[in-house]
């Protein structure tokens, strides 16, 4: 059976395209996510950036600290005053709207999958359980579905149906995954980046999930560009088998080629992992120092799981 011939009969098969209802079911999962990091909290992903720029009304209660002179006695905390013996004053934190934009890479690299689900099934499920959890916080919500081909643009706005709009065009985008025509792969990342940086000015809450499947030096300086003025998150998804293969044999294929690789082969094995961690870390060298932050997310274990873990034991 051919490549084509095959993908039409998984055509249904939940772990290799998306569906519209599936992600819109996946808002139950929302509440793993704690965007709101307060005092540099190990279980925030964003280590403190966010919780300055949260959009609110008036005064966000952050923590209660020892009263210094001077202090508005207005601002006295008597619960804490009362259990500490000693006076303390509540501390604020103002909330500012904080618009939120996900870019979700739909590009041909992120239809693999060698176990479970496909690198863009999980791509597409992060971008919905992300945007379900700004839409509850009341932010405005954008984002872009990068094919490689092309992209589609969504504009921020502070509506359900924005979102809805949104989750489509990444199912569109993921029933095409393996139907994409040849292009230039490093013009049009640079391409794409230009135009996300006319879009998101400043004090953005930025996703960019992705495999970062061969990311050039432009496409890194635009996004320390962007982090400049923005909270960048970059997401990685990667399937088991890009860092190590099974210890047998095995065949690989695409649209148009197959390989055998024989997996007992210990030095091929060590190439592959040491390849994909030097990779990795070359990844996040190169991102410098401009606050980004990045992380993994594999396509074998639940992605709810992975992100309570995650957001559980992220340190600083």
């Amino acid at each position: 059976m051919n490549f084509n011939k095959l993908m039409k009969t998984e055509a249904q098969n939940p772990n290799i395209f998306l569906t519209l209802d599936h992600l819109l079911k996946l808002e139950r999962f929302a509440a793993v996510l704690n965007l709101k990091a307060g005092n540099q909290k190990s279980n925030s992903v964003l280590a403190g950036n966010y919780a300055s720029k949260l959009r609110g009304r008036g005064l966000d209660f952050e923590e209660a600290r020892p009263y210094i002179m001077g202090d508005d006695i207005r601002n006295i905390d008597w619960r804490t005053t009362a259990k500490a013996g000693k006076t303390h004053t509540k501390v604020f934190t103002e909330e500012k709207e904080k618009p939120a934009f996900i870019l979700v890479d739909q590009s041909e690299s992120m239809g693999f999958g060698s176990q479970h689900k496909t690198k863009a099934v999980v791509a597409g499920e992060l971008a919905a359980i992300i945007a379900h959890k700004i839409k509850k916080g009341g932010d405005r919500i954008g984002g872009m579905v990068y094919t490689g081909e092309d992209y589609d643009l969504i504009t921020p706005k502070r509506d359900t149906k924005n979102i809805v709009h949104f989750l489509q065009k990444i199912v569109l985008a993921n029933q095409k995954v393996y139907e994409q025509q040849p292009y230039d792969f490093e013009l049009s990342l640079t391409e794409m980046m230009q135009r996300l940086e006319s879009v998101i000015t400043h004090d953005y809450l930025v996703f960019i999930i992705s495999d970062f499947h061969r990311y050039n030096d432009s496409v890194l300086q635009h996004i320390n560009q962007l982090a400049l003025h923005n909270d960048v998150v970059l997401i990685k998804v990667y399937d088991p088998m890009e860092e190590e293969i099974p210890s047998k044999k095995i065949a690989l294929s695409n649209k148009e080629f197959q390989i055998s690789v024989d997996g007992r082969n210990k030095k091929l094995q060590q190439e592959l992992q040491v390849d994909f961690k030097t990779n990795y870390k070359t990844f996040k060298s190169n991102l410098g120092k401009s606050g980004t932050t990045i992380f993994k997310i594999n396509t074998v274990d639940p992605v709810d799981d992975q992100l309570m873990e995650l957001f559980n034991n992220y340190k600083v």
